[in-house]
């Protein structure tokens, strides 16, 4: 049953982002910004369900399948890949600094290298298709991005050092809290074991 769920999950949730990961983005006419707020807000209620579904549908596949073992050094690499993965989703909110100026799209970035990451660290079958799903999407989105000519921040776009120290700190405390407590409350397994 978990299986269902879980498979259930990573439909509603990448069906929504594939999708417009390959649309043709359209200029907004007048009158037409109320039909692109009802689609932003299906689209999150979808994700959302999609979300919450994978998570039920984790944890119900647990025990799971073991598909391979994860090499020792795997749960290591994946503690270091965590750091500059939070640094990114923390910069990808903020306004453009050197980092996401370098990066262009530092939110894909973040998840490639959490998907990675855990896939090191984790073979159960539950993590293979939850981290594995996100690592393809990841990497199709970054194609797609880069088709539809989207670059990230104009290498013109003033930048400051600010929002570079800012991403580097909210992120380095993020993995703090996430390593000490917050994983381990949100999944059930420590990250120090």
């Amino acid at each position: 049953m978990g299986l269902t769920y879980m498979l259930a999950g990573l439909a509603l949730f990448f069906g929504p982002h594939f999708y417009s990961a390959f649309r043709k983005r359209a200029v907004l006419g007048p009158g037409e910004k109320p039909k692109r707020g009802l689609y932003h807000g299906l689209y999150s209620l979808i994700s959302l369900a999609g979300l919450a579904l994978m998570i039920w549908g984790y944890g119900a596949m647990r025990p799971a399948q073991i598909l391979y073992t994860a090499p020792i050094w795997g749960r290591h690499l994946n503690l270091i890949l965590m750091i500059p993965a939070l640094i990114l989703l923390v910069s990808a909110y903020m306004p453009a600094g050197r980092i996401k100026k370098a990066v262009k799209h530092p939110m894909l970035a973040a998840v490639k290298l959490w998907a990675l990451g855990h896939l090191l660290a984790n073979g159960e079958l539950n993590a293979v298709l939850l981290f594995g799903s996100f690592l393809v999407f990841g990497i199709v989105d970054r194609i797609a991005v880069k088709r539809r000519g989207d670059n990230g921040p104009a290498a013109l776009a003033p930048n400051a050092a600010l929002w570079d120290l800012l991403a580097v700190g909210t992120g380095s405390a993020l993995y703090v809290l996430f390593t000490v407590w917050a994983h381990q409350a949100i999944t059930g397994m420590p990250v120090m074991s």
